[in-house]
Parts: structure tokens; sequence; C-alpha cells
């Protein structure tokens, strides 16, 4: 069976260990590349998940680029975890007018609005700016008996329950929606699939090292580092191209139809007037032209997937149509 082609964008996603702000600037300081005013002061991000997350990892990696960038002063990350997401959109959504807040989301809050039954949804916000894309890797322990796809598919096709698959992601998030397409890409009945949730990257890999799953479908960042010492092997990636500095071959080079991949953006909540859009759509842009945020985007691996405004609401539309549809489509959402 033919799995539904996503976007296509190579990267991957290394993990950082900021701490919880990262390093101030003093509005004193010299503002060059900010705003008229100086740098912006008392901005908080809001991450609706966990430490350590793909969310947090992206949010205090934008952070630290406008502080070194002297775009803003110190700024505040905070976690709000639960429900995929829903619990974090829903805080947003609370906030509605405030002006020194913004939130960290991405596909998975997308999906999770859908799977959880959110009040909050993404359309009560007010998008600002995608960030980044990258690539799902299909990943096993070292030691696994799988050391290809086409053994492990084979596994997957004789008994699917006996074949847990872990990610990081609720029903509906990225890590989930891999799986489940690529068990509709190869003959596998995606609601036969024995999926298991983790609590973040941290968790998952810790899982997938313990074999208690037999593979795992995640951002390839946060198995990048394992798989060069040999811990873990990535089985394939879900990009179009394979991905520069990773020895796996992409789902379509094996033979299957499906392209995935996961992106992040940031959320800003409803009723937020005009001019501070405005602002911290200029703020964005100017972290994203910054030679701060380049670094990041190289040392990362990260790939740049940058839209505001309007521009990235259409695509916020598109994206909330066709994760329903997919959703439906594996009929885990009426």
């Amino acid at each position: 069976m033919k799995a539904r082609t996503w976007f296509t964008s190579i990267t991957a996603v290394l993990a950082l260990t900021a701490a919880a702000t990262g390093c101030g600037v003093s509005a004193d300081d010299d503002a060059s590349g900010g705003t008229d005013s100086g740098p912006v002061k008392g901005l908080r991000i809001l991450v609706p998940n966990s430490p350590g997350s793909g969310y947090d990892t992206t949010a205090r990696a934008a952070a630290k680029a406008m502080q070194d960038a002297k775009l803003t002063d110190t700024v505040e990350v905070f976690n709000t975890a639960g429900a995929g997401g829903t619990v974090g959109l829903q805080r947003l959504v609370n906030e509605k007018g405030k002006e020194d807040i913004m939130m960290q989301m991405g596909l998975g809050v997308v999906g999770a609005v859908y799977t959880n039954k959110s009040k909050a949804t993404l359309q009560d916000t007010v998008p600002v700016a995608k960030l980044i894309e990258e690539a799902e890797a299909i990943v096993v322990p070292k030691g696994s008996p799988y050391t290809s796809l086409d053994q492990l598919v084979s596994a997957w096709k004789a008994d699917p329950g006996k074949v847990p698959v872990g990610g990081a992601s609720n029903a509906g998030g990225p890590d989930h929606l891999t799986p489940m397409l690529l068990a509709k890409a190869v003959g596998v009945e995606p609601k036969s699939v024995n999926y298991v949730p983790y609590d973040g990257g941290g968790e998952l890999l810790t899982a997938v090292l313990g074999k208690k799953v037999a593979f795992a479908a995640t951002g390839i960042g946060e198995v990048a580092e394992q798989a060069k010492t040999g811990d873990v092997k990535i089985l394939a990636v879900t990009t179009e191209k394979p991905v520069e500095g990773i020895d796996a071959p992409t789902l379509k080079s094996l033979g299957i139809d499906l392209v995935f991949t996961n992106w992040r953006g940031i959320v800003a909540p409803p009723e937020l007037s005009d001019a501070k859009k405005q602002e911290f759509i200029d703020l964005l842009t100017k972290m994203h032209d910054s030679p701060q945020w380049k670094q990041t985007l190289a040392d990362q691996g990260w790939a740049d997937a940058f839209q505001t405004g309007d521009e990235f609401k259409s695509f916020l539309d598109s994206e909330n149509d066709r994760v329903a549809g997919v959703l439906r489509e594996l009929g885990l959402v009426a």
C-alpha cells in the first residue's frame, strides 16, 4: 500500500544541554541588529513538553541565539508539559493579549489537538514563524537481530504485536505518525502496531538502549551521536535525500514510498496586537539572519525552513487539514 508523501527536507537535530535561561545581556549593551529601541526585554518562551525534548532544544537554541546577537536581554524558557503539548497550548491561549510570551511548537502539537480532543487549538493562536525541519530515523539498538530494514519489516509483518516501536510523541505526533505511515506503506495494519510513547527523547533513548522496544522512530538528532558510537543503528531516514553525516539509506531508496519531515515553529497568544506581532516577527527575522543562528543551524545540522506571519499561518492551516486527513485515514480519529 502507498502512504501519503510528506514535505521533503533533510536535517538532523542534536540535543543541547543549555541552562534554563542561558546568558543574558544588559539593555546597555550594544544592540546592533536589534530593535530600534534596543534589545527586547522580558521575553518568555513556553515549551509545551519536557526538558531535553525537541521543542525544548529548539527553544533554548533560539533564546541563546537571540541573546548572543543582542536582540534580547535574558529570555525565560520554561516548560509546561502534558497531553502531547496541549496543556501548554491551553496555557498560551489563556494568556490572551499578553505581549511578553511566545510558545515553541511543531507538528506534534498539530496532531495532539486532534487525538487529545483539545479545546484550545492552534487556530486560537497567532502564528509568528516556522523555524526548522528535521528528518525522522528508524533506529534499532546495538545487538538487535534486525540489521536491515527488510529484516525488521519482515518480523513486523509476521507479528506486529511482538515488535513494539517506541517514540517520543503521543498519538498524532511525528514519532507516532512515522511508524503508522511506515506500517501502511509496507502492508502492516496501523491499528495492529504496538506503539509505546515516551516522555521525550531521553526516556526513549533509554528504552532503546535497554531493548524495551524492538525499534524506534524519532528525530534523527536524538540518536545521531549514539549511531556514531555504535550504540544504535539507524536503518533508514524518512527524507527525500540521505542526511549528511548519517550512514543510513532513505526509505525511498529502499523501495518504500514514504517521505516525512517534522518541523518546529513559534506561535503567540490570541488577541496579540498587530504592533507586537510585527515586533515578534521582526525579532525572529533578525535572529534568523544573524551569524549566531546561522552557526546554530550549521552546528546542529538543522534545515532552515523559515516562514513568518501570513505565510506561516497558511502553512499551519494546511498542516491542520493534512494531519486530520492522515489520522482519519489511519483510523486514529473519527
